[in-house]
């Protein structure tokens, strides 16, 4: 028995998402590389290593990661380069993408001397479009930092550019995709031809369900017919992780207070779970339903109990609810967060000095192995 909390990784569930990835990629002819932003749980490089070749990385330590423990160098993009950081970022990657046009008047000197390997560079442009409802997840908002404007852009690309990079997706659909495009070459189409390779960043959610692969599969293809010179390449993060795992808690206590009934556990929603807030969203409980949150929790409804789950912080708004389990929740009983592999297990703090989940992977032959626990040392440390 594995202490509760954990993240628990489906080897399974994950060959099943990169069979998928790497099937697109041989039938569309683009290069498919993984976010590090969503996933970057290098013990499991070797699996990866079986359908992808590249990573992408957004600073030197990602960069990093990615040369030393995926084993190749990163496609890396920043928002801003600094001159501590820039020899490193040029030293673990092959491709280098500069977010303004100052950015790369500030670094082209120094990369233009580069010799120790090949490095091809590019502009993050910004087509000002993007059908991201949340604004926080929005690249492409008025008044965005990020790319270049068509309007800004000059004539001739600046000397060494080879590329593009464009993000305007968030586990979007391949439909969501060909509006993007038609924006993208619509306001940039005039320096396309001048191009070797064109990113499409991240947001491509094809191992989502209802996911219109085929589709993806024909927008691609298109693209690389008209525009022969371009090498695709598309850096999702979510489709690699998704659906490939929980997040396993227990339940620590139960409280009321005004009619609503909650359910305390030994995870924390803003340590352990930050998109749920961010966003917001509700995840999926394990056997209990989602319903909606002005019913009152300690009413007992068609043989269900209801409760709000709340985190183990000191933060007030460390919760979520409401779900409706069969039975009435027990101390020491597990409630397990479905879906909680991707993003989520990047972006956890150790806010309050809350026992951090660890890393377990459910292997194929059944068999499970923690890949990381954490203990008070990994806390302290950061502290120093």
């Amino acid at each position: 028995m594995i202490r509760t909390p954990y993240y628990l990784l489906e080897e399974p569930l994950l060959r099943r998402n990169l069979q998928l990835i790497s099937r697109v990629a041989q039938a569309s002819g683009a290069e498919i590389i993984l976010a590090f932003k969503a996933f970057a749980l290098w013990r499991t490089f070797p699996i990866f290593r079986q359908y992808i070749s590249h990573t992408t990385a957004s600073s030197p330590y990602e960069a990093r990661l990615a040369l030393e423990e995926f084993g190749s160098p990163a496609h890396t993009y920043s928002p801003a380069y600094t001159e501590q950081d820039f020899p490193e970022i040029l030293r673990c990657s092959s491709h280098i993408t500069f977010n303004s046009l100052s950015q790369y008047a500030r670094f082209w000197p120094q990369a233009n001397q580069y010799t120790e390997h090949p490095v091809s560079y590019g502009l993050r442009v910004n087509p000002e479009y993007s059908e991201i409802a949340t604004d926080l997840y929005n690249p492409c908002a008025p008044g965005s930092r990020f790319g270049v404007l068509a309007t800004d852009m000059p004539q001739q690309l600046p000397p060494g550019i080879e590329g593009f990079h464009c993000h305007c997706l968030c586990e979007s659909s391949s439909q969501t995709l060909e509006h993007v495009w038609q924006h993208l070459e619509e306001k940039f189409g005039k320096w396309l031809p001048q191009l070797r390779w064109l990113n499409l960043g991240g947001g491509h959610l094809m191992t989502r369900k209802d996911y219109d692969v085929e589709f993806l599969i024909t927008i691609l293809k298109r693209i690389r017919t008209q525009y022969p010179n371009l090498r695709l390449i598309l850096e999702p993060g979510s489709a690699f992780a998704w659906q490939t795992g929980p997040l396993v808690a227990s339940v620590v206590d139960i409280v009321c207070n005004h009619g609503i009934r909650t359910a305390i556990l030994d995870v924390s929603f803003t340590c352990h779970m930050p998109d749920c807030l961010e966003m917001p969203y509700q995840p999926a409980v394990r056997n209990a339903r989602s319903i909606d949150a002005d019913q009152p929790c300690l009413t007992q409804r068609t043989n269900e109990q209801v409760y709000r789950l709340g985190g183990n912080s000191c933060l007030s708004g460390d919760y979520m609810g409401n779900w409706a389990f069969d039975h009435e929740l027990q101390i020491g009983e597990e409630v397990v967060f479905e879906d909680m592999i991707h993003y989520t297990t990047v972006k956890t703090t150790m806010f309050n000095g809350i026992h951090h989940p660890s890393i377990v992977i459910r292997k194929n032959d059944g068999t499970m192995q923690i890949l990381r626990q954490y203990d008070y040392s990994d806390y302290r440390d950061r502290m120093d």
